[in-house]
Parts: structure tokens; sequence; C-alpha cells
């Protein structure tokens, strides 16, 4: 009796704490814009690797709204001045909403908002100081760590640098040659959704797992996105190879 009693608060404590894991999390509505051109894609990955809390976007009945023109919080602002504001429902989850702003608008939160790009350029900034942020939107990851990442996961396709100038594929440009692409920044941004790479890339947090009837057909690589950031900051530091004249890149 006493077991069974003992059991039996153990499930609902296991229970409780299930269902409290389960409820970390809060529906978000969002300017079209942001889903469209990838900076939720981008910024809520980040923010959940952060906090453990999980956003859903929707539609429908949403515990916060991220959008210009509307009642809340300015947490940053476009190129163009136009400020995006936060607004919060009351409900249970507004204390997890209430995280997302508190982190939109720190130091680490402003830094993943202004280092998003579209072709090559940062599109978002914190409010009334865009332009700071523009010239200050370099990746700031460890260029140690990325070097690595970059030879070991990298070098199987490319070469990367001196170190591994013998390896690679042929018909594989190196980084160097990349780089003196007129968009090479946003080649790299995003080189998981360029093919060949979704076949065998995954990004903690931002890809989908792959489907079980069709696994990568090589080794993949995995990375993290402290490790993303690290190999954003080693390719920035990566001066253009001198190639005499413009590389022809379909």
């Amino acid at each position: 009796m006493l077991f069974r009693m003992i059991a039996g608060v153990l499930l609902a404590i296991t229970l409780g704490m299930s269902a409290a894991a389960q409820s970390k999390s809060f529906r978000l509505s969002a300017d079209p814009e942001l889903i469209d051109n990838g900076a939720l894609k981008y910024m809520l990955p980040r923010f959940s690797l952060k906090t453990g809390v999980k956003i859903e976007i929707t539609d429908a009945a949403a515990d916060a709204r991220l959008a210009p023109g509307i009642d809340g919080s300015g947490v940053f602002q476009s190129l163009e001045g136009v400020v995006f504001n936060l607004s919060i429902a009351e409900g249970e989850a507004a204390g997890f909403a209430g995280q997302f702003r508190d982190w939109l608008t720190s130091e680490i939160g402003q830094r993943a908002v202004a280092k998003f790009k579209v072709d090559g350029a940062a599109r978002y900034g914190p409010v009334d100081v865009v332009e700071e942020v523009v010239v200050a939107a370099a990746p700031t990851g460890d260029l140690v760590l990325g070097e690595e990442i970059a030879l070991r996961r990298c070098g199987r396709c490319h070469v990367i640098s001196k170190k591994n100038r013998m390896g690679g594929i042929g018909s594989t440009p190196s980084f160097g040659a990349l780089k003196t692409l007129p968009h090479w920044q946003q080649r790299f941004d995003a080189f998981w959704t360029l093919n060949p790479h979704p076949a065998f890339t995954q990004i903690e947090g931002i890809t989908e797992p792959f489907d079980p009837q069709r696994p990568s057909p090589i080794a993949p690589v995995e990375l993290t996105l402290e490790e993303l950031d690290a190999l954003m900051a080693y390719v920035q530091s990566i001066k253009p190879k001198d190639l005499g004249q413009a590389l022809i890149f379909q």
C-alpha cells in the first residue's frame, strides 16, 4: 500500500514536471517580412538555445505579436527606420514572451539581430542606432574554432587555406575564390540551403532532421549555432583569392 502511494506521488511529480517542460513555449504572430526574409528563422533558434523557451509562429490567436505600428515595446528597427514592436497579451505564456522581449533588447539579442543579413547587408538594428550596427555587424565568433571546423567539415570538398591546399575536390571552388563573388556573404550565411549542402548538412535548431527514408548520402556535416558563428567569423577573416579576373560562378 505504501509502495503504491509513493509510486503515485512520484508519477504525479513526473507528470507535473513533464507538463511544465512542455508548456515552456508561446505562440508568436509576426509581420510577414520577418518570415519571408528568414529573420525569424535566424533569430528564434538562438533565443531558444539560450532560454529553452520554444516559439510557435502562428497566424491565429497568439500570445505575442511582433510587427510595426502596434502598441508594445520597440525591440529593433529596419534600415529605413521602421520600428518593430513586441506586444504581449495577458495569459499563462506572457512570462515566456517577456523573456523573448528581454532577450531581443539585450546585448546578445541585439547582436543576433544585427548579424542577420539580406543580400550581404545588415537589415535590422537597435532602435534609433541602425547606422552604428551596420558598421559593426561583422561576425564575432571564435576564429580558432572556426578554422578548425572549416578544415574538418568543409575541407572535405573545399580548399580552405594553405593548410589543405592539396585537398578538396577539383571542381569545387576554394573559400578564397568564393570570397571574390559579389554576394559571397549571402552565400556563406545560408550555405546549408544551397545545393548540394541540404542533402548532408544539419544545423542544430535550424534545419529539419533528415527523413529516415532519405538519409544523408555521405557522412553528415553537423554544426551547432556556436560552431556556425565561429565558422562565419573565420570566413569573414579570409582574404579573397587573387584570380586575375572575376570568377564566373553559376
